[in-house]
């Protein structure tokens, strides 16, 4: 068994099963196939890689370090497979994009579907990383735009294009004192923002762009924040905070999901904190017609979120 994905694939469906029969089922091969396989890959190892003396089956410690040695190989077969995509494709264009996840979800569905239609010659392929790490990216000529927000902190050497953009909001969960029943959207100054700040926050990690935002808002008023927990992904801190570990800063996009669940939503100030979206490329590369389109469909997108 020489293909990682496969192997992988094969691994996950016997831990979860916990019986080579019902996993064999599921892959639509033979026990005994799947038997001799897991017992030949021992073999080579020299190690047991499943305990399977009792129910649920787990990874060994040893079966722990192969199952990771066979994911950095399928991540670096993927990224291979990535990066040559581009002299092996036929003819056919590669575009690809940096983005920050928390933005991907919103902004590319309001662009790609038009845009692919237009083009059905062209494939994209998303890279989802930090601002920097995006930044990096681009100015190395890894990929060929950056999808971000906050255009005013991007490096020299990269053209910005801006389109839209939408206001934060503290959220604050049930369970906390200051949420008021039967309300979703709190009316500006209904509270002290002080007072809100001074509570324990779950927040995005340092790396990220709402974090340096939110960070100089602690700033602005002298507020040492008590940061309950951090994560990398602002939806998962959004999530955390929905269940009651603490208040949270997150945007409209994220948050008009949310509208049937019983959270507060104090809105801040735009002049304090706002999401300005913006599409940037290097500096004097050259620019492709169908990358130019895609330029051009990010600038006429309606990219303005609101929650009403």
């Amino acid at each position: 068994m020489n293909d990682p994905d496969t192997m992988l694939n094969y691994l996950e469906t016997l831990l979860k099963a916990s019986n080579f029969t019902k996993a064999a089922e599921s892959l639509y091969i033979s026990q005994p196939y799947l038997t001799q396989l897991i017992k030949r890959v021992e073999k080579k190892l020299g190690t047991t890689i499943i305990n399977r003396d009792k129910v649920p089956f787990t990874l060994t410690e040893s079966g722990q370090i192969y199952y990771q040695y066979l994911e950095n190989i399928s991540a670096q077969r993927h990224h291979l497979r990535n990066e040559l995509e581009r002299f092996t494709s036929g003819g056919q264009e590669v575009i690809r994009i940096a983005i920050l996840e928390s933005l991907g979800t919103f902004l590319l569905p309001k662009i790609l579907p038009a845009f692919l239609e237009k083009h059905p010659q062209v494939k994209i392929q998303i890279s989802e990383g930090f601002p920097h790490a995006s930044e990096e990216r681009l100015l190395n000529e890894q990929v060929d735009c950056y999808m971000g927000q906050t255009p005013e902190t991007l490096a020299q050497g990269l053209d910005a294009r801006i389109n839209g953009g939408e206001v934060y909001y503290i959220v604050i969960p049930q369970n906390s004192k200051y949420y008021i029943k039967d309300q979703f959207i709190l009316e500006p100054g209904s509270y002290n923002l002080k007072e809100l700040l001074m509570q324990p926050f779950v927040l995005s990690n340092g790396e990220s762009a709402i974090r340096h935002q939110v960070n100089g808002l602690f700033q602005h008023f002298r507020v040492v924040p008590e940061v309950r927990m951090s994560s990398n992904s602002i939806i998962t801190a959004t999530n955390l905070a929905v269940n009651g570990v603490g208040f949270t800063v997150s945007s409209a996009s994220i948050l008009k999901r949310l509208q049937h669940l019983p959270i507060n939503l104090y809105p801040l100030d735009p002049r304090q904190l706002r999401i300005t979206y913006f599409i940037a490329t290097k500096h004097g590369v050259k620019i492709t017609p169908a990358l130019q389109d895609l330029i051009t469909a990010f600038q006429k997108a309606e990219l303005q979120e609101e929650i009403r």
